[in-house]
């Protein structure tokens, strides 16, 4: 059998698998118990630091009897699928500004199989965000903060996000592309701005990014190029609207031989090829679309879902008439 042979890595790279809770939002996290622990199994076999198992939200917020258990990530849920976990890898789960119960649902560590909370904010809920990392750092997680639409958001403003970021008790900060609309120059400089604010302060940089114009993987090598340590991704590119960066790509270049991309491979092969029969996602024109204009691209998961889906130049033109 011949072997990829392997060259420089940096072992300091953690990568955060992000399969069940991105790719639930195409299907309300409605996700049937074995495939959850199929991803699960395949994390641990991969040699993967962290999987992502779902949201920390509200149950008055997000209807249960419109979402499945991997919105909420109760306790007793996420023990079905990992027992005490027992493995080497780590568990994570995300909490949305404003859409979480933090102070109820997310229990202290010590009565949690988990390991890492994740808080989702926009700019204008960093307040709220700044109290949901301090709240789920004093009950013993590692934490992480993920300015959401980071392309919208103004230099100004960035600034004293990124500073209070870097004051706060945040152990991870990550630069999310949520419309997948930046480019390699544009990832260069937010990473360079990002590392520059938690300098001296032990504080890794993160990226999540999306594959509307197919640059998530370019766009995450670009980070990681710059010094990024904690990188998100997802097994066959999984994820909302045009998905993420493809967990094989990224554990192919890595060349870290802790990873074992066969394990990935067969899980793609077993599941997520007759998956993709039944649910949609990856790059398409429309997702391009919104991205160009630097939009949400839950104007293109629409039309995608309906009878006008290949009518992407009046797409276009609404736009660009905008």
């Amino acid at each position: 059998m011949t072997k990829a042979p392997w060259v420089t890595y940096r072992p300091e790279i953690k990568v955060l698998d992000c399969t069940i809770r991105d790719g639930g939002l195409i299907n309300g996290h409605l996700f049937e118990d074995k495939l959850v622990q199929t991803v699960y199994q395949t994390c641990v076999d991969a040699g993967i630091d962290y999987m992502e198992i779902g949201y920390k939200n509200d149950k008055k917020i997000f209807a249960p009897d419109k979402h499945g258990d991997w919105k909420y990530c109760d306790e007793d849920d996420i023990r079905r699928i990992v027992g005490d976990n027992e493995s080497g890898l780590k568990l994570s789960a995300m909490a949305d500004a404003e859409k979480s119960d933090y102070k109820r649902d997310i229990l202290p560590k010590k009565d949690s199989v988990l390991d890492l909370i994740r808080v989702a904010t926009y700019i204008h809920q960093v307040p709220t965000a700044l109290d949901m990392v301090k709240d789920a750092k004093d009950k013993g997680y590692e934490v992480s903060i993920n300015l959401m639409a980071l392309s919208t958001v103004k230099d100004k403003e960035l600034e004293e996000a990124l500073a209070s970021f870097a004051a706060s008790p945040a152990d991870i900060v990550v630069i999310v592309d949520s419309y997948g609309s930046l480019y390699s120059e544009q990832i260069r400089d937010y990473a360079k701005r990002y590392l520059k604010a938690v300098k001296g302060t032990g504080k890794e940089v993160g990226i999540h990014a999306h594959n509307n114009q197919q640059l998530a993987f370019g766009n995450t090598i670009e980070a990681i190029i710059c010094g990024v340590n904690r990188l998100d991704a997802t097994i066959h590119g999984i994820g909302r609207g045009a998905g993420n960066c493809p967990m094989e790509l990224l554990m192919s270049f890595l060349r870290n031989p802790k990873f074992n991309l066969r394990a990935v491979l067969e899980c793609i092969q077993k599941h997520f090829l007759p998956l993709q029969k039944h649910l949609e996602w990856g790059p398409c024109i429309p997702y391009l679309i919104t991205a160009y204009f630097n939009q949400h691209p839950r104007s293109a998961i629409e039309l995608l879902g309906g009878e006008e889906r290949d009518k992407f130049v009046e797409f276009y033109d609404r736009w660009n008439e905008a």
